[in-house]
């Protein structure tokens, strides 16, 4: 009869989750993981695989979280182009504990760039949720008349989501949260 597991899966890939964070692939080994998330070696494997199958599953949860929290701001009941510009701000107000953490999705691209398939499958996947939520609110912005007519939507959803990790990596480093806001502004402001 086989034990029961003694942990919370949730739990312990969250731990993951900071970890790979913080540390990136190469920068985290099995032995903080396995510290962090409080299971041994053998509960890793049964329940997760080997530590790339691990960070291939914290990557998927971070990213379906992290595109999911964007998305939502996105689709609040405002015109398109304040709830695009509140989303942008409240991603410059996160906490610094949060911001300072980094972004998994951003440390996978600099880690892996597209030299990893399952990596760049990933990324690739978060990346076009994404996109299809600002093509959708930009579109709703040009018809609403906040955006311009000369903006080129392609360009734009390019733009933002690269403003996006840049503000990701900028928090990343320190940047003050008036210096990401003022990002924010910028961008939003390109677009009228």
């Amino acid at each position: 009869m086989a034990r029961p597991k003694e942990f919370d899966r949730d739990t312990a890939l969250q731990a993951a989750i900071e970890l790979f964070c913080e540390h990136g692939y190469e920068g985290t080994s099995t032995e903080q993981l396995l510290s962090a998330m409080k299971i041994s070696r053998q509960s890793m494997y049964d329940t997760f695989g080997d530590k790339r199958s691990l960070y291939l599953a914290a990557l998927d949860r971070y990213n379906t979280e992290s595109v999911s929290r964007l998305v939502a701001d996105l689709k609040r009941a405002a015109p398109p182009l304040k709830a695009l510009e509140e989303t942008l701000l409240a991603f410059a107000d996160r906490p610094e504990t949060a911001a300072g953490k980094g972004c998994l999705g951003v440390s996978a691209v600099c880690e892996f760039g597209r030299a990893d398939g399952e990596v760049a499958g990933l990324t690739d996947k978060a990346g076009r949720i994404l996109a299809s939520a600002l093509e959708s609110i930009l579109e709703a912005g040009r018809k609403s008349g906040d955006i311009g007519a000369d903006v080129d939507i392609a360009e734009a959803v390019q733009f933002l989501g690269s403003s996006l990790s840049g503000m990701k990596v900028s928090a990343r480093g320190g940047t003050p949260h008036e210096t990401l806001r003022g990002i924010a502004r910028m961008a939003i402001r390109s677009l009228r």
